[in-house]
């Protein structure tokens, strides 16, 4: 099944749903960084978060980018997803190991740390719209919930996850975010709460064959479920090799000479998704009398 994110509403338009499954794009990014089980753990659930909020965006080229800067050994996370499903990241340690956590799951609070949460949405304003807030344990679906209650004021409920099989592909992945909107009635809140209180596990979920569509219609059934949009999400990368040389012409004649005068090709990484790009000595040649 391809991925794809649903949008919803609920209680008369006083909640708003997205759940997604993304097991696809998580191993995509497995194997693209070639993570380690924890961090394709982490950077699934990032993955699957951006993939959600970039759709919550309006604009075709509205960015957003979430990045975590951690003191566990996983060190940070970087994503960026557009309006369009598109999503890309990678682990600044894609190999960290950890042993499992009490609970015998992958340890991704103990690989993440403690740290920040910023989420920038670049929505062609003159200045992106930066917002930040502590790590609250490092696990991602509770640091979102707070960034969304301490930053945008949006009572959230944001679920998670990525279940590896034993050979460390990815099984499953999804999530979902559930928000109130202004006028959510008391009694609204309660039920969505006991009804939150009832879910495990998302991955569980998605395991016993429960889509997108069925997990919200499980929570927010009695509330007048409406589904309102089903996009497709992808790991997706916008690198090539012309992205690359104008970001080579940039740095200038001085330094395209010094690597000239080393008198061997280079090569460079797109961090997103580990693709190489190699430039031999004519090439450099012709970069540098381009800039």
């Amino acid at each position: 099944m391809a991925d794809y994110i649903v949008r919803a509403t609920a209680g008369d338009h006083q909640i708003r749903a997205f759940a997604a499954t993304t097991r696809e794009l998580v191993e995509q990014a497995r194997q693209a960084h070639n993570t380690s089980p924890v961090a394709t753990a982490a950077l699934g659930r990032l993955l699957t978060a951006g993939s959600m909020m970039g759709v919550m965006m309006k604009g075709d080229e509205d960015l957003l980018t979430l990045k975590i800067q951690g003191s566990g050994p996983i060190e940070g996370l970087t994503v960026t997803a557009d309006s369009k499903g598109d999503v890309k990241g990678y682990a600044y340690n894609p190999g960290v190991m950890l042993p499992p956590s009490q609970a015998g799951k992958l340890d991704v609070g103990g690989a993440v740390g403690e740290g920040v949460l910023s989420v920038i949405k670049d929505i062609g304003m003159k200045e992106p719209y930066v917002g930040q807030t502590i790590l609250v344990g490092g696990e991602i679906a509770e640091d979102l919930t707070y960034y969304y209650a301490a930053s945008e004021q949006t009572p959230s409920s944001v679920a998670l996850g990525v279940l590896m099989n034993k050979d460390n592909t990815v099984k499953q992945a999804g999530g979902f975010i559930i928000q109130l909107l202004p006028g959510a009635s008391e009694t609204m809140i309660e039920s969505l709460e006991k009804k939150l209180g009832e879910i495990t596990s998302i991955t569980e979920l998605l395991d016993q064959g429960n889509t997108p569509e069925m997990i919200l219609e499980h929570i927010l059934g009695e509330f007048g479920l409406e589904m309102m949009e089903h996009k497709t999400t992808r790991f997706h990368c916008n690198c090539d090799k012309a992205r690359v040389e104008k970001a080579l012409i940039s740095i200038g004649k001085k330094e395209l000479q010094e690597m000239i005068d080393e008198g061997k090709s280079i090569e460079v990484n797109c961090h997103f998704c580990n693709k190489n790009y190699e430039f031999t000595i004519e090439d450099l040649n012709r970069l540098r009398d381009k800039s």
